[in-house]
């Protein structure tokens, strides 16, 4: 059990059966105990979590349909989050506030079909989560596997255009395996909690689009993204799926989008393995009628651990700066106080204590949005379990 990848092993022979038959399955348990140790608003520690179980049938295997395949995900958060006691918008541990903040329920955020059409292009369609978009090979991990905080999981400028979880339809073009472009076309709102049928483009539709391009400088492999969201739905407030703003009303707004762009970069690579070290980077901007964010920067080091017997091992470190929309501060300050840009810094160590157990001391440092709070200094550990 110490040696392999899930600690459930092969449960008596049924996990590999029903691989032959098609049919992958995959779990794990993230929880986070982190704690604010130093300014913000309380100095507490909070215990949270969230569990994920994902099944991938091949279509070749099961039905003998070839290039056909279905993700399922089902996945459920539990216990308290630090966001309040920190007084930030950017969650220190977001995987703990998705997919769904404050409820316990277990959801259905994947049921997606996929149909390759020779070896380049992917057809997809059904409902998806968006957590894997913005895809960096040392600031992304879904906040399970290398940093907690949102903002080194995907760029933040997206979340007042992106919904968690959807319904939605594109394209992705594949080279040696590795998805270089992609385009979708999703419904507009979050649909987390329901099928997605009955809110189906009833307020719009969100356009995304992005190319990744792998590059090759100094000899060493790297990733060029560039992306944009457009979602033409009527804005009336703030808040959404992913960052913790005040529900507050704004303007009547019919639109917004964001542009982005991140890039990663190995200067220590082994071939043979796939490992390696390097810098890493993401810079956006938003429209600013619609989105609290302006802009957004954050750059940083991570990947593979330096240490020669440590190579299941992985780290970060991490700065960004969010830029606050000019247009929402005056709406923001009314509620919260005077508010500004923040920033902040994340550290982490991924110990792989086994295979199927992964133990990572963090700590972060955030200065928040609202002037008057103090700076946190946050102290934590989380555990990834797989199953």
């Amino acid at each position: 059990m110490l040696t392999t990848p899930q600690l459930a092993g092969d449960w008596l022979g049924a996990r590999s059966s029903l691989a032959d038959r098609g049919i992958a399955v995959y779990a794990d348990n993230t929880s986070f105990f982190f704690g604010n140790t130093v300014g913000g608003i309380n100095r507490d520690f909070d215990y949270g979590g969230h569990g994920d179980y994902l099944m991938f049938v091949d279509g070749a295997k099961r039905w003998g349909w070839e290039g056909f395949s279905v993700k399922l995900r089902a996945e459920h958060r539990f216990g308290e989050t630090l966001v309040e006691d920190v007084g930030a918008f950017f969650s220190p541990t977001v995987l703990a506030n998705l997919p769904k903040a404050n409820s316990e329920r277990l959801y259905l955020t994947n049921v997606l079909f996929t149909q390759m059409v020779g070896e380049r292009l992917a057809l997809f369609a059904g409902k998806m989560d968006t957590l894997d978009g913005d895809m960096n090979a040392f600031a992304h991990g879904r906040g399970k596997t290398q940093f907690s905080n949102l903002a080194f999981v995907f760029n933040p400028v997206v979340a007042a255009t992106v919904p968690y979880s959807t319904l939605g339809a594109g394209f992705v073009w594949l080279r040696e395996g590795e998805a270089v472009a992609g385009v979708a076309a999703l419904n507009s709102t979050d649909t987390t909690g329901t099928s997605g049928f009955e809110q189906l483009f009833n307020d719009g539709v969100l356009l995304s689009a992005y190319v990744r391009m792998p590059t090759q400088w100094f000899d060493m492999p790297g990733h060029q993204l560039f992306a944009g969201t457009w979602n033409n739905q009527e804005y009336l407030s703030l808040g959404d799926a992913y960052i913790d703003y005040p529900n507050l009303a704004i303007p009547p707004t019919r639109g917004s989008w964001s542009l982005y762009w991140n890039f990663d970069q190995y200067l220590v690579y082994d071939a043979q393995s796939k490992r390696g070290w390097g810098p890493f980077g993401r810079a956006g901007i938003a429209d600013d009628n619609t989105n609290p964010l302006a802009w957004f920067l954050s750059f940083g080091l991570g990947g593979n651990s330096p240490i020669a017997s440590r190579g299941q091992d992985t780290f970060g470190v991490g700065w960004y700066y969010a830029g606050l929309s000019g247009q929402i501060e005056p709406i923001l300050s009314a509620f919260l106080g005077p508010v500004g840009n923040g920033q902040g810094v994340e550290c982490f160590y991924n110990y792989a204590l086994t295979p199927a157990i992964h133990i990572t001391p963090d700590l972060q440092v955030i200065i928040p949005s609202q002037q008057d709070i103090d700076p946190s200094l946050i102290l934590g550990v989380r555990a990834q379990m797989i199953f």
